[in-house]
């Protein structure tokens, strides 16, 4: 399926798509809510839902257009500090911990796509919360997730090592194939530890 640039296209959008059900969704349960209701304490509820409806859209958009879009305007290289402000965004209901150990102030744009979206993918590995450290130095993309349960299934390992058949991958494989393919372009490798006893790690080693 994703032999053309066009499928693969349909298949982030599907994911972007995916994601932003939820939080839209909820945005306008709570307007039909709050054109019915007229209990000023329930209405005070409906205007706090859907504040927070609409600043988890706008997260999720700010991150995905990092991660999946041009991120036009901001040049060939990216402040680490919009990728550190995406990813808190994005995880921002308090269940995943950031821990950000980048020192750089800038990378590439591939490199952040890349860190980005092997954030997307530790981040729903940890299926109760816990803990996300982000490092990247000299080439390499380094994510740790720890937490009482971490899953990371056979199709996004698969994925992300490029043994997946592209013909079969599914929407939420596309950023794991988004990464393998960055990866490879660059002359790197996708580094990927099984998960075991609450811990994944995931990265990718480029060329300097």
């Amino acid at each position: 399926m994703v032999n053309r640039s066009a499928d693969f296209a349909s298949l982030l959008c599907s994911r972007l798509c995916h994601d932003l059900l939820s939080p839209v969704g909820a945005l306008n349960n709570g307007i039909e809510l709050l054109a019915d209701e007229t209990d000023p304490e329930m209405r005070e509820r409906c205007l706090e839902l859907l504040a927070e409806s609409a600043a988890a859209t706008a997260n999720r958009l700010k991150f995905y257009r990092l991660a999946f879009g041009a991120a036009g305007g901001f040049g060939e290289a990216i402040d680490t500090r919009e990728a550190r402000t995406a990813i808190e965004g994005l995880h921002g209901n308090g269940k995943v911990k950031l821990g950000w150990m980048v020192e750089a102030p800038s990378l590439p744009k591939d490199s952040i796509k890349i860190l980005l979206n092997l954030a997307l993918l530790a981040g729903d590995a940890l299926v109760r919360g816990g803990e996300l450290d982000v490092a990247a130095e000299n080439g390499e993309v380094v994510l740790r997730a720890e937490g009482p349960r971490v899953v990371l299934d056979a199709e996004l390992r698969n994925a992300l090592l490029g043994e997946a058949d592209p013909d079969l991958l599914s929407a939420r494989a596309a950023a794991a194939w988004l990464v393998h393919l960055l990866v490879t372009e660059a002359g790197g490798e996708v580094q990927l530890s099984t998960p075991s006893e609450g811990l994944l790690m995931i990265g990718a080693r480029l060329p300097r």
